[in-house]
C-alpha cells in the first residue's frame, strides 16, 4: 500500500469519524477538566493530581471506546434489519407513516431492499441522520484516541508546572481546547458560532465547578 493510499484512507476514515472524534475530545475534556480541578483545589501534591488525572483519563477513555463500538455495532445491526426481507414491513410502515400511500411506501421499500446504498440514503431522509457506520472498530478507536488525547490537555500543565501555576495554565488551555471544539460542533450540526461555542465552554467550565464544589467539601467533611 502507498503512502497517498494510506493517507487517502485516514482521510476518509476522519471524515467519516468526525463526529465521534469530536464527541470524544468533548467528553475527554469535560470529565477530566472537573477531575482534575476537584483534586488540585484540595491538594499541593502534584503527583496525587497526576494519579487521578491519568487514571480517570484511562478509565474514561476505555469505557468511551466501548460505548462507540457497542452504538456503531447496533446502528449498524438495524440498517441491515432494515434493508433485509424480515425489515422490509417495518421501513415501509415508517415511510407511510412520513406521509406516503401504502402502495407508494411498498413499492420503494421493495425497491432499495438490495442495494445498501439507497437504503442508507432514504434511512438518512426520514431519521435526519447519517448512516450507521460501517466499521464500529474504527469508531471505537477514533473515540479511544480523541477521549485520552482530550483528556491529556488539563493534565498536562501538571506534569511541567507547579501546582500553583499549573491550575491557572490548565484553565487557560481547556477553555481554549472547548472554544475549538464548539467551533467544531457548530460545522457539524450546521448551527450557530457563537452559541455553540458558549453551550461548550459553559459544559466544561460547570464540570470544574462540580469538581471543585465536590472536592472541598469532602476534603472539609474529613478535616
Amino acid at each position: 500500500m502507498t503512502t497517498g493510499s494510506t493517507w487517502q484512507r485516514l482521510q476518509r476514515s476522519i471524515v467519516n469519524s468526525a463526529g465521534t472524534i469530536v464527541f470524544g475530545m468533548e467528553d475527554g475534556t469535560v470529565s477530566i477538566f472537573g477531575l482534575i480541578f476537584g483534586v488540585a483545589a484540595t491538594t499541593t501534591s502534584t503527583k496525587t493530581v497526576l494519579i487521578a488525572g491519568a487514571s480517570g483519563a484511562a478509565a474514561a477513555a476505555v469505557s468511551m471506546m466501548a460505548g462507540a463500538y457497542l452504538d456503531a455495532e447496533t446502528r449498524r445491526d438495524q440498517t441491515d434489519a432494515a434493508t433485509s426481507a424480515a425489515g422490509i414491513v417495518s421501513l415501509s410502515q415508517r415511510l407511510a407513516r412520513a406521509g406516503l400511500t401504502s402502495q407508494q411506501s411498498g413499492a420503494l421499500a421493495n425497491a432499495v431492499q438490495s442495494d445498501r446504498d439507497a437504503a442508507d440514503g432514504l434511512l438518512l431522509a426520514l431519521k435526519g441522520e447519517a448512516k450507521a457506520p460501517v466499521n464500529p472498530s474504527e469508531q471505537a478507536m477514533w473515540m479511544l484516541v480523541a477521549d485520552f488525547f482530550a483528556a491529556a490537555v488539563p493534565i498536562l500543565p501538571f506534569v511541567l508546572l507547579p501546582i500553583a501555576h499549573a491550575r491557572i495554565v490548565s484553565g487557560i488551555v481547556t477553555v481554549a481546547l472547548l472554544i475549538a471544539l464548539g467551533v467544531g460542533r457548530s460545522q457539524l450540526g450546521q448551527r450557530g458560532v457563537v452559541r455553540t461555542v458558549i453551550e461548550t465552554v459553559a459544559m466544561g467550565v460547570g464540570a470544574a465547578i462540580a469538581g471543585v464544589a465536590i472536592g472541598v467539601l469532602i476534603d472539609r467533611w474529613f478535616t
